[in-house]
């Protein structure tokens, strides 16, 4: 008896070759991911830092700072403060992928990684990977610092999953934003001085004061800033006070879509030009 000929007809050569490449890359970039994850191992304090930095976030802008600042609609203000301290470490985050990506340019690990048989998309891949995987435990360290300060996630386990999923997409994207810029610098003392720039980025937004009573070009600008799009979604999902005035932006109306739009974007724009940008500095 013959099989049905649906079933024995061969692969096209150029769908086996895509697929072959496409393995070759998942394959490569997991190798890659996992190296940087094994340097935690031999930088322990670069990893202490890492987790010890969240706590000491809750702690300053929750107790200090919390006392001088009012919420809208009243309610507890390090209720009002974790999801904007999720929001900007998570933007913030995406400088410590363009460190490490300068740094591997200008130590010459990027041209040896070209020399070996590996595919092109591979080492921004295993960059971005790898600080989404330790960013997860950054953000767990967070969460639990919030949990001692009083803070609480009201509306049930799926949507508090769902703004740390919004939370992990986003910096994915920023991460592949964060490699390219490492790529163009190509310098590690370049890409630490861009490092102060990140911060008034991230602050102008809704994540530590509202923006109502900014001035109106700063408003604008905060209002349609990414880092309050996540901030509003993650205070809608996790059911914390901060609730959008009636004349809001439309990202601070509709945060969860306007943070997926972001990302998608980010993600969009960013993985062509890191992959191309990493291809085209090996000729």
């Amino acid at each position: 008896m013959t099989a049905p000929a649906a079933l024995t007809a061969p692969v096209p050569a150029g769908a086996a070759s895509r697929a072959g490449r496409l393995r070759w890359a998942i394959t490569d970039g997991l190798t890659l991911a996992g190296r940087e994850l094994s340097r935690l191992r031999r930088e322990p304090g670069e990893l202490v830092a890492a987790l010890i930095f969240p706590a000491v976030m809750v702690v300053l802008f929750g107790y200090v700072f919390g006392s001088a600042i009012a919420v809208p609609g009243g309610g507890n203000y390090r209720e009002y403060l974790m999801p904007g301290l999720f929001a900007m470490v998570t933007f913030t985050a995406a400088m410590t992928v363009t460190m490490r990506v300068a740094a591997d340019a200008s130590r010459g690990v990027m041209d040896r990684f070209r020399s070996m048989p590996m595919a092109r998309s591979a080492v921004p891949f295993g960059q971005t990977g790898a600080d989404v995987l330790g960013g997860a435990l950054g953000m767990a360290i967070m969460a639990a610092a919030g949990l001692a300060a009083g803070w609480r996630a009201h509306n049930g386990l799926w949507p508090a999953a769902e703004a740390f999923l919004l939370l992990a997409l986003m910096r994915y994207a920023l991460s592949w934003a964060g490699c390219y810029l490492g790529l163009v610098v190509g310098s590690e003392e370049t890409a630490d001085q861009l490092l102060p720039l990140v911060f008034p980025a991230a602050m102008l937004s809704n994540s530590f004061v509202p923006t109502g009573g900014m001035p109106a070009p700063l408003r604008a600008v905060a209002d349609w800033n990414p880092v309050s799009a996540l901030t509003a979604a993650c205070r809608e999902l996790f059911g914390n006070p901060g609730a959008p005035a009636g004349d809001a932006a439309w990202p601070l109306v509709h945060p969860v879509a306007a943070t997926l739009g972001w990302s998608l974007l980010l993600l969009a724009v960013f993985v062509p030009l890191s992959v191309r940008t990493y291809a085209r500095r090996g000729r």
